[in-house]
């Protein structure tokens, strides 16, 4: 009995590890990064759709099946670690903070870096931002940002975070002078010195 108990937390825990690479290769695919062909790119999306399903990313945030496969993903580290697959150079994520001041100053900044490490966690933060899927959970990583950058600026009455990426040409457009583009993604309005407000511009 209990051999058999061990057995199937193994056979969970290989599933849930084995789906988790196999969500984050057909994330890659699915964006047409790779030499493959571009129309096999509906079949990436079904496999990304369908492990998703199967690791509980598409059940309501409310649901305790849901939130105890999260839970188990987080806490044993299955959800980290297991993108093998990496074809291409991923687009850089961006913030930029937008800084209003009851004058009228507007002043803009960026994250704080600290040292080198710093730069590598906060570049896999942002990637973790850009490819959360759920709007409260993305904005309270955001606002967690914006408010470090309020406590070195305490007068600033607003601060509009905007989250977007950096779009590289490929081989054949940089052969054409094509040169890299800003991508806008999300844009959210904090105040910090009274209730915080918020919109979002889609």
């Amino acid at each position: 009995m209990r051999r058999r108990f061990y057995l199937g937390l193994f056979l969970l825990h290989f599933f849930l590890v084995l789906t988790v690479a196999c969500h984050d290769t057909f994330l890659v695919l699915a964006q047409c990064d790779t030499l493959l062909p571009g129309a096999l790119e509906s079949y990436w999306k079904k496999g990304k759709q369908l492990t998703a399903a199967a690791l509980g990313q598409t059940l309501p945030p409310s649901n305790p099946l849901g939130e105890i496969l999260t839970a188990y993903i987080h806490s044993t580290g299955v959800e980290g670690g297991y993108g093998f697959f990496a074809p291409g150079v991923p687009n850089s994520y961006k913030l930029v903070f937008e800084l209003h001041y009851g004058d009228g100053r507007i002043e803009y900044e960026l994250p704080h870096i600290s040292g080198s490490a710093t730069g590598v966690r906060l570049s896999t933060l942002l990637e973790y931002i850009g490819r959360t899927d759920y709007d409260p959970l993305r904005e309270v990583m955001v606002k967690m940002l914006t408010y470090s950058i309020w406590q070195a600026h305490p007068d600033a009455t607003t601060i509009r975070t905007v989250f977007g990426y950096i779009e590289e040409p490929d081989a054949s457009e940089a052969n054409k002078g094509k040169q890299e583009s800003y991508k806008f993604l999300y844009a959210y309005d904090f105040r910090f010195s009274s209730p915080t407000t918020r919109s979002k511009t889609p």
